[in-house]
């Protein structure tokens, strides 16, 4: 089913259109709009605001609910989206309520408010106008704040022509057409729905955040108004939305402010003369379980900015449609697994490609990649493992055999190997070779190859961690590492002992097998005495100084191995950071060799969890480079890992959108410090038959020493 919407959305060409010069024009206006604020310290205080509701809760609540009654407001306060809407509907037939007009809530979509009001009789109608071309259309927004996005004007022009009366694809009539018909029903409207971005317990008061206007005139026309608020939009202190005010308009949709900033407190005089009623009703809906969850309570730091979804580098291909269910993206599969159950987030859970974009850019400073891998590490505990799944990692967790494997694959593959790669799979297979050709596994090893090089004994001593693709696919950059680090006086270890990092297992929640992989390099990378553990794969890198204690810790290893994987986090060094600072220092020199234009793609992990990015940069000019720097450099290939094995479609689209950018810079040479972005990249650039090399910047360097 998911295979089939994914699919579907790739093969539409306005979507991925839309989505993309969306993304694109966001980076740059969010960027521009940031200027002059410091976001990591606007962050921390929505962080440090949003946790401590969290953190206190109910307290919260309480104290929310009796100042808005104390200014006039009723309020409901209910765990059950079933009461909500029981309450709505019993006072709206109270009041003989025939029409609603709703401004935009998510809170309403959570819990499908519409249909329920629709199956009573009572006409509702959404007022944003997003929102309601979706209604007309008979979809469900594809974006949190952006609900149409995916339609062009002339798909409105189409919904418009065919539920309305007939209008052109032209915008400024379609927007005057569409205030002509809605102000009709705000007018004619017994009861007005709204939402809140912010609900303040100190005072009682819930404030919404407007480009449009048409919130105001819901909650001021009707003679009731009814706010439906999701519980983590609390903050306990009136000074705690400032924050918020300064970062939602600017990452949601990069604007300074947005039009319409609306306080609400108590219930105003109706135009007539009359008393409006001001209900807010407080859905819980498991947030409060969110709440005692020690992984998850961070979930209640988002502010619905959706920023996460517009630096989704699959989110831009595929929509909301596919990646999502009422909440999209990332987030929205956090919150899928927390409002509808987690196996409503099994299939959307595996479309995010754990690139960390999104952590780069969130308000509420939520690590969404790592509360995804939780997601998978408890729909793996409580479903268990397919039984090709149990058969992989059961090769993976016995190092003897997986080497064995991959070594009896080297003679397998010569039938489909020509020129170092694999350009064609049969059969079932043949979608892995569909966008990129596959490397060759090496013929001989790393760890066969490194028996035969002859080193200067010295002193400082670095212990080299090859990692699967440069132990068996790319050992040319285990050698280069190694030239470049004696030219350094510093001699090379390799512990043959050392197996998978693990990341595979961990990727996809089989947390024993990653712990297992962990347990393994720790005794072989300790059983060697060097100065430095060197890794020149940034996803080994990242296992080794950080996952392989989380892993340990979650499995209840014994103490002694978890002061193991502790001591050999203090050692770990990514080799772009070492050769780096040994060039500078002055022990890696270069010859003056001619000047040769490259362009450098950043692996996610490098730049985004180990915080590199420049002094790769600086490594390749210091050796005569010169750089033309692509657009969009440090957004994902599309490898992933083994995402570009279960999902080829997408980790090929984006791939393709790599390979634009890469041309679009005219550089004869891709240098990039990932061997999976190296594997990703050379194969499209062979599948294309484009004149371009692909490199490890570590094989460069090799190249140009003095």
């Amino acid at each position: 089913m998911i295979k089939e919407e994914i699919k579907k959305a790739l093969q539409n060409a306005n979507l991925g259109g839309a989505l993309t010069r969306f993304s694109e024009a966001y980076a740059v206006s969010r960027a521009r709009a940031y200027e002059g604020l410091n976001f990591e310290e606007l962050r921390e205080k929505i962080a440090k605001a949003k946790s401590y509701v969290a953190e206190n809760l109910e307290e919260v609540v309480k104290t929310f609910i009796s100042s808005a009654e104390k200014n006039g407001a009723k309020v409901f306060y209910t765990k059950s989206p079933d009461d909500v809407r029981k309450y709505i509907i019993e006072l709206a037939k109270k009041h003989n309520v025939k029409s609603i007009v709703k401004s935009k809530s998510m809170a309403t979509e959570e819990i499908h408010l519409n249909k329920y009001l629709k199956d009573e009789g009572i006409e509702v109608n959404e007022t944003d106008l997003g929102e309601w071309i979706i209604q007309l259309a008979g979809q469900r927004p594809s974006h949190m704040v952006l609900p149409a996005i995916h339609l062009t004007r002339y798909d409105v022009s189409e919904v418009f022509t065919k539920k309305v009366e007939p209008i052109e694809p032209d915008i400024a009539r379609m927007v005057k057409f569409a205030r002509k018909h809605l102000r009709r029903k705000f007018l004619a409207a017994d009861m007005g729905i709204s939402g809140a971005n912010i609900a303040i317990a100190e005072t009682g008061t819930i404030v919404l955040f407007t480009n449009e206007g048409n919130a105001r005139l819901t909650m001021t026309l009707p003679k009731i108004h009814v706010a439906v608020v999701g519980v983590e939009k609390l903050v306990a202190r009136f000074e705690d939305i400032f924050p918020i005010i300064r970062a939602l308009p600017r990452s949601a949709t990069a604007q300074l402010i947005t039009s319409y900033i609306s306080f609400v407190t108590k219930p105003y005089t109706h135009i007539d003369g009359s008393q409006k009623e001001f209900h807010i009703v407080l859905l819980d809906n498991n947030r409060s379980s969110i709440a005692k969850d020690p992984v998850f309570k961070q979930t209640l730091q988002c502010i619905r900015c959706a920023s996460c979804l517009n630096v989704c580098p699959v989110f831009r291909h595929i929509g909301g449609h596919v990646f999502g269910k009422v909440y999209t993206g990332g987030i929205g599969t956090i919150l899928t697994a927390w409002t509808e159950g987690l196996k409503a987030s099994k299939d959307i859970q595996g479309l995010c490609i754990q690139c960390g974009n999104c952590v780069r850019v969130c308000p509420g400073k939520i690590d969404i990649p790592e509360l995804i891998l939780e997601i998978r590490k408890r729909l793996a505990k409580e479903e268990g493992l397919s039984f090709s799944t149990r058969a992989i990692y059961s090769v993976v967790n016995n190092r003897k055999l997986f080497h064995s494997i991959l070594r009896a694959a080297s003679k397998i593959q010569k039938p489909f190997e020509k020129g170092g790669f694999i350009r064609h799979l049969p059969f079932f297979l043949s979608e892995l070779t569909s966008e990129r050709s596959l490397p060759a596994i090496a013929d001989i090893p790393f760890r066969d190859r490194f028996k035969k090089i002859e080193q200067p004994k010295s002193q400082k001593k670095a212990i080299f961690f090859a990692g699967c693709l440069i132990d068996f696919a790319y050992p040319e950059i285990g050698e280069a590492l190694i030239k470049l680090l004696n030219s350094a006086d510093i001699e090379v270890l390799f512990p043959e002992e050392q197996t998978c990092c693990g990341a595979p297992a961990r990727y996809s929640g089989v947390m024993d097998v990653a712990a297992n992989n962990s347990r393994q390099n720790i005794e072989a990378l300790l059983s060697f005495d060097g100065d430095y553990v060197i890794s020149a794969c940034p996803t080994c890198t990242v296992a080794l100084k950080t996952q392989f204690i989380k892993d340990l810790k979650e499995q209840n290893y014994s103490e002694e191995i978890i002061r193991k994987a502790q001591k050999l986090s203090e050692k770990i060094k990514d080799a772009s950071e070492l050769i780096n600072s040994l060039i500078k220092e002055g022990k890696i020199k270069f010859k003056n060799g001619k000047e040769q234009v490259f362009t450098y793609h950043d692996p996610c992990h490098l730049v985004r969890t180990l915080n590199i990015q420049k002094e790769p940069r600086e490594s390749l000019l210091a050796a005569g480079m010169k750089i033309s720097e692509m657009f969009e450099s440090d957004t994902c290939c599309g490898m992933g890992g083994s995402y570009s094995l279960k999902f080829p479609e997408i980790s090929g689209t984006i791939l393709k959108r790599k390979l634009e950018n890469i041309k679009k810079t005219q550089a004869p040479l891709v240098c990039t410090d990932c061997p999976g972005c190296v594997m990703q990249i050379r194969g499209g650039v062979d599948r294309e038959g484009l004149q371009i090399e692909v490199k490890h910047s570590i094989e460069v360097l090799a190249e140009r020493l003095k």
